[in-house]
């Protein structure tokens, strides 16, 4: 079924049946995804946000649906200058894995008027998706704004906060926190040297990855490659993908 660029979530959601595989299934199986969802590639997710673009409506219809690759395509096309505190909040609420918390929720709250506010308080969370949400929208919110907007002296604080916390801390919790590090070290030149000698500090980042073959990237490392390629503190134009 084809849908139009007016359609509902009802046909949109059709739409995506379609579009889903077994064998995509699988992979977001084994990244922590649960039912319901239909395992549709991001790059078609892609293409229906091209052709749908942003409505805040429909994102918030189709992210109610509760199907996974819907919510995907919710946080894609959600328009940030309308999302609220309260449709934020009820994305994390009801988030039922890491992967929407951390990839949907936490890049749309970055790019709205709400996203530091809600990142700090989201952090000191005792859920581990929501405390990993918060710090995925800290290392959303300074890959896209601009250096003289942010709060150099919080975003220290927050990478002395990694340093003393991070391996106490649950498993996606752990994978976000040192994605903060590498945001900051990356994205704000004046950060860059401490996010390097927090990331040794810490040393190797364990987190369980599930039936995958991802690793944890060694901070320093990664940061010394974005260094190499002259790419410092050059910033992203979103932080949804």
């Amino acid at each position: 079924m084809k849908a139009t660029p007016t359609a509902t979530a009802k046909e949109l959601v059709e739409e995506l049946r379609a579009l889903g595989s077994e064998g995509y299934r699988k992979v977001l199986r084994n990244h922590g995804v649960p039912d319901p969802m239909f395992g549709v590639k991001v790059a078609d997710l892609k293409k229906i946000e091209k052709r749908v673009k942003k409505d805040y409506r429909l994102a918030l219809d189709l992210y109610d649906t509760g199907t996974y690759d819907a919510r995907y395509l919710a946080g894609l096309i959600a328009d940030e200058t309308r999302m609220t505190e309260t449709d934020l909040r009820h994305w994390l609420a009801t988030a039922d894995c890491g992967a929407t918390c951390e990839y949907v929720v936490a890049r749309v709250a970055a790019e709205t008027e709400h996203g530091r506010e809600l990142a700090l308080e989201w952090i000191d969370a005792a859920d581990e998706n929501a405390a990993s949400a918060g710090w995925m929208t800290l290392a959303s919110l300074v890959s896209v704004t601009d250096d003289a907007d942010l709060d150099l002296d919080e975003l220290k604080g927050l990478l002395a906060r990694v340093g003393g916390s991070i391996h106490a801390r649950p498993n996606r919790v752990r994978y976000a926190m040192n994605a903060f590090v590498i945001a900051a070290g990356s994205y704000v030149r004046a950060l860059t040297a401490l996010a390097i000698r927090t990331g040794k500090a810490v040393g190797e980042v364990e987190v369980d990855m599930g039936k995958t073959a991802c690793k944890v990237p060694f901070a320093p490392d990664y940061i010394q490659v974005v260094k190499d390629r002259g790419t410092i503190g050059k910033k992203r134009k979103s932080a949804r993908c």
